[in-house]
């Protein structure tokens, strides 16, 4: 019997396919501009250069006014590893109180935070400066970490879901055994809820890296600035603007983010698929 040929799977995988690479076609016309001579950046559409140079690389990581762009990528890296630090350990906590223990008005309060969620950044914003301002914590990185140390209350209600997919039958034996609420915490919860705390650090990481418009708003001293703000160094109003160099640094800026999604894809799918569902 002769087999048939699939052929709605295979224009089926031909679409999939045709939308990739549509996709995919802005970053890697990226990437070939960032090796392009300047000359060549807008007036020819091959993805190929007809002359590689690197010389927007070296360009762009000598920076700018003496500051060089390493500095910013250290700037961007150090944000990212306290943020991400400070929402893990503040919101998986505010999550095991709202999942696991019962206190007066749990209810309320865990209703009141998910109402944060729908609450937009821009009416908080203001109030926030002024908070800021009065504090002295304008130009410096306490905006963009202190909040970090307070949870989020999307990563509260990811982790919280997480979190009542454990049995309970756990924590009876841990306290049986003689662990208190932060062993409990500690032990049990945290190492099991793993693929919920891996899903929160990579959206955290993600987007803070990404992040443009808070540090555009707390940071003026070069020297303090991150990867959005260097690139926006690069661009002049005037018409002068360093595209080789802006394209090369942002080749640059997007590996770190690919890097840290393929290397907790396995826990960010698994967080993903797990959330919501109870034992």
């Amino acid at each position: 019997m002769v087999a048939r040929f699939p052929v709605k799977s295979f224009l089926f995988h031909v679409l999939v396919l045709g939308f990739g690479l549509a996709m995919l076609y802005p970053v890697l016309w990226l990437i070939s501009a960032s090796f392009k001579p300047t000359t060549e950046i807008f007036t020819t559409s091959s993805l190929w250069p007809a002359n590689i140079t690197f010389e927007h690389y070296v360009n762009g990581w000598s920076g700018l006014r003496n500051v060089q762009f390493g500095r910013f990528f250290f700037n961007s890296f150090m944000l990212c590893v306290f943020a991400v630090i400070g929402t893990i350990i503040s919101s998986s906590l505010a999550a095991f109180a709202f999942a696991r223990i019962k206190f007066p008005l749990r209810g309320l309060f865990f209703a009141l935070m998910l109402g944060t969620i729908m609450l937009p950044g821009h009416v908080t914003l203001i109030p926030q400066y002024i908070i800021f301002h009065e504090v002295n914590w304008v130009d410096t990185f306490y905006p963009l970490l202190v909040p970090k140390f307070v949870g989020d209350a999307f990563y509260i209600f990811l982790i919280v879901q997480f979190i009542r997919g454990i049995p309970r039958e756990l924590d009876e034996s841990a306290k049986i055994d003689g662990c208190g609420w932060f062993m409990l915490y500690a032990r049990i919860i945290m190492p099991l809820a793993l693929p919920a705390l891996m899903t929160t650090a990579i959206f955290t990481f993600l987007a803070t890296w990404d992040d443009f418009f808070s540090q555009l708003i707390y940071l003026s001293d070069i020297k303090k600035l991150t990867v959005p703000l260097g690139l926006r160094l690069f661009l002049d109003s005037s018409g002068s603007s360093n595209w080789g160099a802006v394209f090369a640094m942002s080749v640059l800026s997007i590996i770190p983010s690919l890097v840290i999604f393929f290397l907790g894809q396995k826990y960010f799918t698994q967080g993903i698929a797990t959330t919501g569902l109870k034992g």
